[in-house]
């Protein structure tokens, strides 16, 4: 049900973008330490100066690519398998990047490039998943089963934690300490590297631009794939571009950030209810909202920093949050069906 008119869509995309903004100057103004802003203006706090362009401007900017292309994905799965269950990490993206990342981490790799050599594998594993989900889940005739993308999603999953929990039983427990810290989705400095997120940003960027290319075949599929054909859409053009461009957000999310959860679930729903279904509308929604609801959500986990003396990961917040929230947003859905 579209909740709102569709004349205020363009209102509803700038409201977005002002909470969007003005979460960021919170970022950027409140944390465990107070800033001295004046002294970073005028040059006399040199040591703030830093902390502002070398932690929490690069957090906030990431936070905001992480959360986008998590809920831009989510969107875009649910619509091109038919089923608002699908998540970013359901098709085995987060599988294959969790595999990737984790070798690198116990083999030479991360020893010698550092966190870019895990988020470079982590990237490469996440497609290497897909293409595999993708040729597992065709049938004779080259088309695309839904149903069967699903269950090789979930399959591979399962598969790839017990890879995973095997390679945590057998290393030291420094080791095993920060690959639980990357699994469970985390924006600090510890874990990204610089030139992983540049490079995460760009990609991100332009899967983006290819998923809102494809926003018309995506509301045609909604109505089926012979009437979408009817239209002028290639269904299985349509389909693997959403594919690749969902595959690549995920895989460069995981890739700087691990496998934070939720975002991709709840904030498609959220966009749905608010502004209806036309693509051209809710994939620049979700990634807004996306974008939004984690960079609060880590700022809220480093407001948290001194009641616990440490930094929960941001991926166990979203769950926290992430949870309930669906629930409500299903009931409430059910309610005005």
């Amino acid at each position: 049900m579209n909740l709102v008119p569709k004349r205020f869509h363009p209102h509803f995309l700038f409201l977005l973008g002002v909470l969007l903004l003005a979460a960021v100057f919170l970022s950027l103004f409140l944390g465990v330490s107070r800033l001295d802003f004046v002294g970073i203006f005028n040059g006399t706090a040199p040591s703030d100066r830093l902390v502002l362009l070398h932690e929490r401007l690069p957090r906030a900017l990431l936070a905001m690519a992480v959360g986008t292309s998590l809920a831009a994905a989510g969107l875009a799965f649910q619509a091109v398998l038919n089923n608002p269950l699908a998540d970013p990490y359901i098709v085995g993206v987060a599988g294959g990047a969790a595999v990737g990342g984790t070798f690198a981490m116990i083999l030479p790799i991360s020893a010698v490039f550092g966190q870019l050599g895990v988020s470079a594998m982590a990237f490469l594993g996440g497609l290497a998943a897909i293409l595999m989900t993708w040729e597992l889940s065709k049938d004779r005739l080259g088309q695309l089963r839904t149903y069967h993308v699903l269950l090789v999603g979930v399959v591979f999953n399962t598969f790839a934690s017990a890879v995973i929990m095997f390679l945590k039983s057998v290393v030291k427990a420094e080791k095993a300490q920060e690959m639980l810290m990357w699994l469970m989705g985390t924006l600090s400095s510890d874990i990204r590297s610089p030139q992983a997120v540049g490079i995460s940003l760009g990609i991100a960027a332009l899967a983006l631009l290819i998923l809102y290319r494809l926003a018309n075949g995506l509301n045609a599929l909604a109505i089926g794939q012979e009437d979408a054909a009817s239209l002028g859409v290639d269904p299985i053009r349509t389909t693997k571009g959403v594919f690749l461009a969902g595959s690549l957000l995920v895989a460069s999310a995981v890739s700087v950030a691990g496998m934070i959860g939720f975002v991709g679930l709840i904030v498609p729903h959220a966009i749905r209810a608010m502004v209806g279904s036309d693509h051209r509308i809710t994939i620049p929604a979700s990634a807004l909202l996306g974008a939004l609801f984690l960079l609060l959500a880590d700022l809220a986990t480093r407001l948290m920093f001194p009641v616990f003396q440490t930094e929960a990961p941001v991926g166990v917040l979203t769950a926290l949050i992430g949870g309930p929230l669906f629930v409500y947003l299903l009931r409430r859905s059910e309610g005005l069906s």
